[in-house]
């Protein structure tokens, strides 16, 4: 639910994401959180324009079955655009205490989120 409820977020802010996001990091994040494929990874980094990337990640995300997918962008984008996932944020508040539970269990496994 939490995933579907990001992923309708998403779309909605389809366009600041789109312009706003450099997708480097978020790329190798959702790789090494086996949310794509290396395939997907591979056929990311051969898209020139960064702006062309950011949208070609966006489109493999919307159609993807990963359970977590948006989740995982959220936790992606927390570091280098905290605005964004401010925004996101503010359309979800219950939400976000869920989100920040995720990213709190994560960070006491031993992970970071970077």
């Amino acid at each position: 639910m939490a995933n579907q409820a990001l992923k309708n977020i998403f779309q909605d802010l389809h366009l600041k994401v789109a312009m706003k996001v450099s997708p480097d990091f978020v790329v190798d994040y959702l790789l090494s959180k086996k949310i794509i494929s290396g395939d997907d990874y591979f056929r990311l980094l051969q898209v020139p324009v960064s702006r062309d990337r950011c949208r070609h990640l966006l489109s493999l995300l919307y159609v993807s079955s990963h359970p977590q997918a948006f989740i995982y962008l959220r936790l992606a984008l927390l570091d280098e655009y905290s605005w964004i996932v401010d925004e996101i944020d503010k359309h979800v508040p219950s939400l976000t205490t869920r989100l920040q539970q995720l990213q709190l269990d994560q960070s006491h496994d031993g992970k970071s989120c970077r």
